[in-house]
């Protein structure tokens, strides 16, 4: 495998008193800049901590399929709930096939558990071990490629609330209507109108929050382009199916320019 670099990641975000931001996580054009976030205190964090369980007890989802053995995607990526809220479907004909969700070969020197990033194919492989991952189609920053490296998955958090900033406020107006006082600070609600919708994994690096996000979201067909200001989105579906299968301190290695996982 190669060398993968350490520099900083690039992140649009910043910490709103001790909530954390996900600036980076919404469609916006301002320019990224570098941060260094020291640790937060998981008590300020939304939402609560999911129990992490070993990658060899966690059960893979089974995926649906037609008779025919091909995956069944109006049942993959129909209206669904998870118990909380509903979850809308997506017309896949609006996406690339190549971007939705599938079980491929994928030889690799990492673990089971692991979660590869290639941002310069919009791919996002999940390593499931004996030469297979699945892989789902994602959307990243229109910034490009300027960060690579590891991280690990400090937390997972279910519909968890969004903070931006004030300067993203400024820029947006259209969010004004969103805010609300939240546990911690200023922000947007948990929920299907919330930009990270249903799943995000927090991704931490040498014990530092990198404001770094796996997470779904609620513009589905910017899958497969450069849309966001940073951060990895994913069909709500996708980012669910995903949330599942990766464990807490699970490692994520997300591939910079002329980098190969194999």
């Amino acid at each position: 495998m190669s060398s993968l670099s350490r520099r900083a990641f690039l992140m649009g975000a910043s910490l709103t008193g001790l909530g954390l931001s996900l600036a980076s996580c919404v469609t916006d054009s301002a320019a990224i800049k570098p941060v260094v976030v020291a640790s937060a205190d998981p008590a300020t964090l939304p939402a609560v901590p999911v129990d992490g369980r070993p990658t060899d007890e966690i059960t893979q989802p089974e995926q649906p399929l037609t008779p025919e053995g091909t995956y069944d995607y109006k049942a993959i990526y129909g209206q669904t709930t998870d118990g909380k809220f509903v979850v809308p479907g997506v017309d896949t004909k609006r996406i690339g096939a190549q971007f939705l969700r599938a079980e491929v070969d994928y030889a690799s020197s990492e673990p089971a558990g692991t979660i590869v990033v290639d941002p310069r194919a919009h791919y996002l492989y999940y390593v499931m071990g004996g030469g297979r991952a699945m892989r789902y189609g994602v959307g990243v920053g229109k910034q490009g490629f300027g960060w690579s490296g590891t991280a690990e998955i400090r937390y997972k958090r279910e519909w968890p609330d969004w903070y931006p900033p004030k300067e993203m406020i400024a820029r947006r107006p259209d969010l004004k209507g969103s805010l609300a006082q939240l546990q911690s600070g200023v922000g947007v609600r948990g929920g299907p109108r919330n930009p990270i919708t249903g799943r995000a994994l927090y991704l931490w690096q040498d014990n530092k929050d990198t404001l770094y996000r796996i997470h779904g979201t609620n513009e589905p067909y910017s899958i497969g382009r450069n849309a966001s200001s940073g951060c990895i989105r994913m069909i709500v579906q996708d980012a669910i199916d995903l949330y599942k299968r990766a464990p807490l301190g699970g490692r994520v290695v997300v591939l910079g320019p002329g980098m190969s996982e194999a």
